[in-house]
């Protein structure tokens, strides 16, 4: 028997799907979006949590950008 999830297929450099996978393993066991890891660069997520993921990925991109002193 076939068991089939519908997920979302998420390819990046590998900082970011570390970044991806600590946020995962800091959310509680019941909340955990990581379907499965392909490799080191390629992963399926939940749906659901797509929208999150950006959102938290430019938290971290404002908070590590450099901006010149005026």
């Amino acid at each position: 028997m076939v068991n089939a999830i519908k997920g979302v297929f998420i390819s990046c450099d590998i900082p970011m799907a570390q970044f991806i996978l600590n946020l995962n393993n800091s959310m509680p066991p019941s909340e955990k979006f990581i379907l499965h890891m392909l490799d080191s660069t390629h992963m399926f997520v939940q749906p659901h949590v797509v929208e999150m993921i950006r959102s938290k990925i430019a938290e971290f991109r404002d908070q590590n950008s450099y901006e010149k002193p005026t």
